[in-house]
């Protein structure tokens, strides 16, 4: 049995992987802001970069998924700095505290974003992508070098930068299922922009599958093979649904009512998952059909 720590745990990434672990007989830890209510959580507080260090002895490993939700508010100055400080500072906590142990975990793996490389176009870019330029760019660059006390003391750190998750419960996908479901899905913008999508199910295999691999460390894309274009997820859905889809949002009508969040979800990102393939993940639903089914 392992035990492993687990930051973001009531979160839709972390909850499902909880679930997974648990399921499989795994000790998990969860990460709480309140006072513990058993052995099985330990307190922290990530905007004062505290944790008890205490309860992390004889963790295997540790995954930290935790961070504000990048789509639930506009992005006002006072948001942006949540969504910073909640990545950033929470990240260098635990990095941190894992360093400090007198037996580190095997390994750390730490939540990041495939906006990490910003808008590419219709350019395909994997691990080897230096970062973009903007906001969310930035954020990803901070957020990855907090975990540098991690590296540094010998631990197994992996960079997980996530895409755009299909899910039913949570993220993105959460937000456009009601809209289709209603028949008021449709393309945004210009359609042509890549989103880089990867179902829960495999998010949560592709974790446990970077928590057992040994020979994986740095940044690893957490995307499925074939990004899709905002015209493709439209039509998916419309056609998964059985609804019509032939509503368009006008870019300017996403930006007066997203603000500065529209060019993330206008611009386009192209990722895909080279060294999760190299290490020999198999994905369950790599197409978007099948993701958008399985949600």
């Amino acid at each position: 049995m392992t035990r492993i720590a687990v930051a973001g745990a009531s979160g839709l990434l972390g909850s499902a992987l909880v679930r997974s672990l648990t399921a499989d007989g795994h000790d998990v830890v969860r990460l709480v802001r309140r006072t513990p209510r058993s052995d099985a959580e330990v307190r922290w507080d990530p905007h004062r970069t505290r944790v008890d260090t205490a309860g992390l002895d004889g963790c295997d490993a540790v995954v930290n998924l935790a961070g504000a939700g990048v789509g639930d508010h506009r992005w006002t100055a006072a948001y942006k700095r949540e969504i910073h400080d909640s990545r950033v500072l929470g990240t260098t906590a635990l990095a941190e505290a894992v360093a400090s142990l007198a037996t580190p975990p095997r390994v750390f793996v730490n939540g990041s974003a495939v906006g990490y490389y910003g808008d590419t176009g219709s350019r395909v870019v994997d691990e080897s992508a230096p970062a973009g330029e903007g906001f969310l760019p930035s954020l990803c660059v901070e957020w990855e070098a907090a975990t540098a006390p991690a590296h540094q003391a010998g631990v197994r750190t992996v960079l997980a930068r996530t895409g755009l998750v299909v899910a039913r419960g949570g993220g993105a996908w959460a937000k456009l299922f009601p809209l289709f479901r209603a028949g008021l899905g449709g393309r945004m913008g210009s359609g042509r922009q890549y989103w880089s999508f990867i179902a829960l199910d495999d998010h949560v295999a592709a974790v446990r599958h970077l928590l057992e691999d040994g020979s994986v460390s740095g940044p690893v894309n957490l995307t499925a093979p074939d990004p899709a274009t905002n015209r493709e997820v439209t039509s998916a859905m419309a056609r998964v649904l059985h609804r019509p889809a032939v509503l368009k949002v006008p870019e300017f009508a996403l930006r007066a009512v997203l603000g500065e969040m529209a060019g993330d979800v206008l611009g386009s990102t192209r990722a895909v998952p080279t060294r999760l393939l190299e290490s020999g993940f198999e994905f369950t639903h790599p197409t978007l059909q099948s993701a958008i089914e399985a949600a």
